[in-house]
This record gives structure tokens, C-alpha cells and sequence, in this order.
């Protein structure tokens, strides 16, 4: 009886409250299906990265006074990485930057062209057959070639002074200071990193002493640099030598590989 008096109203109840469970939001959104996540590119193990076996010998001469995994912590090449390397001469760190970016990454290793002579077959045999991810341009230093934005990590190792070098047949020099400066904002990514090296001369000398002793102030690389859009981010001591005077030219055998080096480090807005 007591069903039979209530069961419409209890249905209707029911019903009622079916509808407004439907209508009203939930507690909480509905699950929506995982997005994969891409792994972020991490650093090389820069100390084994240098302790390669099959680095060639005389890189490993040279690294005492280089201190390539110091270096390569400031410059902080990651795996997947576009390294545009200015001035990469016979390769040391051609070969360091290469094992760094890893398979997926690219070094472009540049030289201008009137460095043939005094590299003789030191690329060739760098390259040949192994550094896979290397791409060698001959440019000057104010036109590389590579399209805008292309680069993550811009370097130039012991190499801006050059700018006011005048080799015999090289009347013109390697590229016009300000256009080269420009040139590399250009070809940095925003966010990207330009890491200079170089020789100190003294506080003051004029540019040119980068044709007569092979150093530079670093005052005159932090001028052009910024003056090309890039901020100045930090400066680091590591290859600092208070004992050099900064006069002497730097393939002196008294002081060459034991210069006082500077190293200022960029980045593009």
C-alpha cells in the first residue's frame, strides 16, 4: 500500500533529481586525455666530453692551458643545438662543440678563405670522415651565409682581433668590424648566446693593435657588441694571466698559449 500510494511522487522525485545532476557542472573538469611531453635537450657531460679517447693527441697537448670544460660550461652547448664557430681555425674546438650539440645538433665551422694558406690540410683531416654534424664555411666575417635566427650559441675564440689584421694579398682585411658585429645578431636566435674570447692588450689601445701584437681591449668588443643590439650578460676570469703584460705579440714563444685572455659573454634579445 505504501507503494502504491507513493510511487508516483517518489518517480517523479527521481526524475527530478536525475535531471539536475545532468544540468548542474562538475565538481571537477573532465579528464582529458595526457599531451606527451618532449624532453627538454640537456648538457653535455662537457669533462667527458674533453676526456674522449679518440680526440686527436695534440687537442689534448693544448688543453692545459685551454681549459676547454671550464669553457665549454660558459658556453653551454646542449644536445639539438645550432653553433655558428667563428674563427674555428684548425678545429680544436670545433671538435669539442660538435660531441656537445650531440647527432641532432650542427657546429658550422668558419674560416674566410685567405686562411687556406697558413691551415694548410688541418680542416681536411679534422672532417674527414667523422665530425658528421660539421658544415665548413668559408666567409669573411661579415656575411656568413646562414639564413636570420639560425643560431643557438655564436662563438669567437681568440679570434675579434682579427678584424684589424691586414695579411699580405688581404688588402681589405676579413670583414668590416661594425657589419661583422651586426652579422652576428643576425644570425642569433632571441635568447641566443655569443661567447668572445680573445688576447688582452691593454686598457685604451686602439683596435689596431690587432694587427701589430694579435690582442685587442675588450672594451672594443663589448662596444661593437652591444652596439649591434646584443646585451652584455657577464665576464669571466678563467683565462686570466696577471703576469702577461699584454704588449707582446702573441706567438711570442715567451708567452704564446699563456696569454691573459679575456672572456665576455652576450645574448640576443
Amino acid at each position: 500500500m505504501i507503494h502504491a500510494k507513493y510511487g508516483f511522487s517518489i518517480s517523479v522525485l527521481a526524475l527530478g533529481l536525475l535531471l539536475a545532476a545532468c544540468s548542474a557542472p562538475a565538481d571537477t573538469p573532465p579528464t582529458e586525455a595526457p599531451v606527451a611531453e618532449t624532453a627538454a635537450p640537456v648538457a653535455a657531460d662537457y669533462a667527458a666530453v674533453v676526456a674522449s679517447a679518440d680526440r686527436p693527441e695534440a687537442d689534448r697537448e693544448n688543453d692545459i692551458n685551454r681549459q676547454p670544460t671550464a669553457v665549454l660550461a660558459l658556453v653551454a652547448p646542449k644536445a639539438g643545438d645550432t653553433v655558428l664557430e667563428i674563427e674555428a681555425g684548425g678545429g680544436y674546438y670545433t671538435e669539442l662543440l660538435s660531441r656537445a650539440v650531440g647527432p641532432e645538433g650542427k657546429v658550422y665551422m668558419q674560416n674566410p678563405a685567405a686562411f687556406d694558406a697558413f691551415l694548410g690540410d688541418s680542416v681536411p683531416k679534422r672532417l674527414d670522415g667523422r665530425l658528421t654534424n660539421v658544415t665548413y664555411v668559408k666567409s669573411d666575417f661579415d656575411s656568413f651565409g646562414l639564413p636570420d635566427a639560425s643560431a643557438d650559441i655564436v662563438t669567437w675564440f681568440q679570434g675579434p682581433h682579427e678584424l684589424w689584421y691586414r695579411p699580405e694579398g688581404a688588402p681589405e682585411g676579413f670583414g668590416d668590424p661594425e657589419a661583422s658585429f651586426a652579422e652576428i645578431a643576425r644570425v642569433l636566435k632571441p635568447g641566443g648566446v655569443f661567447v668572445a674570447i680573445d688576447h688582452v692588450a691593454p686598457e685604451g689601445a686602439p683596435p689596431t693593435t690587432g694587427g701589430d701584437t694579435h690582442r685587442i681591449d675588450p672594451a672594443i668588443i663589448r662596444q661593437l657588441a652591444e652596439g649591434a643590439g646584443l646585451t652584455f650578460r657577464e665576464s669571466a676570469d678563467l683565462l686570466r694571466n696577471p703576469e702577461d703584460d699584454g704588449l707582446t705579440n702573441v706567438f711570442d714563444p715567451a708567452i704564446r698559449g699563456k696569454t691573459d685572455q679575456a672572456i665576455l659573454i652576450f645574448t640576443r634579445p
